[in-house]
């Protein structure tokens, strides 16, 4: 067979192969995608599409100029600020203890992993149980030592950050799993000959292992910043959305524009808008680690 027959079969064979893969994209993925670009150009109507009237952008301008919307942004932000770094420098810190040789290792990995592999929804009732104010864990113990006992969920300057307390928790397991990963590739030889040449502890990490895992790092960061922007089940279910507003994150808005407001076409263009925003903040993160970043 002529070369350029050769290339054109295994083209060919590559693409049916693929060709599964693609079909659930399409279907699942890049329909729904544009079927709410579409919609949301419409007040729309989902029991009865006939009725549905095209508005053109006035869903956005009416989200963009809405009260309700940005103050659910700043919850959001609020959010991705109390989880993103702590959860960075918490796991990467215990990826590190978890890298030395200690007895009962195996079992410490997998209490820390645990958490991310259980469900959202059984593991946030018993989290509401122990913030309870008058009855639970958490008061109980700051009450036998002598602490004041705040209202967590209940109160609104408390209830975003207990609501992050639980997310660290059920997320940090997959982050310190990454941070291992890349640990493990870090070169020991390198790490030894800079304990010759004297230096410490932390001048191995900044100077030797931080350079070495930036990608590791860049990596953790994006992905744990989309996970908090699009995070819904916690808000749902330990808090729906309040108290007085306080944990209404973007995406919590958007459930209730779509399933409690029946307001789709808004709740569309939300979609739409909020995926730009994500977006443009991956979009930044990579271009301020540019000179960061080192990939070897």
């Amino acid at each position: 067979m002529p070369k350029a027959g050769r290339k054109v079969m295994n083209a060919v064979t590559a693409y049916l192969y693929i060709s599964p893969a693609m079909l659930i994209f399409g279907v699942f993925i890049l329909l729904p995608t544009l079927f709410v670009v579409y919609i949301s150009v419409y007040r729309w109507n989902f029991l009865n599409a006939s009725t549905s009237a095209y508005v053109g952008l006035a869903n956005y301008r009416h989200l963009l100029t809405s009260s309700a919307f940005w103050s659910s942004l700043w919850v959001t932000l609020y959010f991705v600020v109390l989880t993103v770094p702590s959860g960075v420098l918490l796991s990467l810190g215990i990826a590190a203890l978890l890298m030395a040789n200690f007895p009962g290792r195996g079992l410490t990995r997998l209490g820390v992993f645990a958490p991310y592999a259980t469900p959202l929804v059984a593991t946030t009732i018993i989290w509401i149980w122990m913030f309870n104010p008058q009855f639970g864990l958490l008061n109980n113990i700051l009450h036998a030592v002598g602490l004041p006992t705040p209202g967590w969920l209940q109160s609104p300057h408390w209830a975003m950050p207990s609501v992050s307390v639980y997310t660290l928790w059920h997320s940090i397991g997959f982050d310190v799993i990454i941070f291992m990963a890349g640990l493990a590739t870090v070169p020991r030889d390198l790490v030894e000959a800079a304990s010759i040449e004297g230096a410490n502890a932390w001048q191995r990490f900044w100077r030797v292992v931080w350079p070495l895992i930036s990608p590791t790092t860049l990596f953790v960061v994006v992905i744990s910043t989309i996970e908090a922007l699009k995070a819904f089940t916690q808000f749902f279910t330990m808090t729906a959305g309040g108290p007085l507003g306080a944990t209404t994150t973007t995406s919590y808005l958007l459930y209730e524009y779509a399933f409690v407001f029946y307001r789709t076409g808004e709740a569309a263009a939300l979609t739409v808008v909020y995926f730009l925003i994500t977006a443009a903040i991956a979009l930044l993160q990579f271009r301020l680690s540019r000179g960061r970043v080192f990939y070897g």
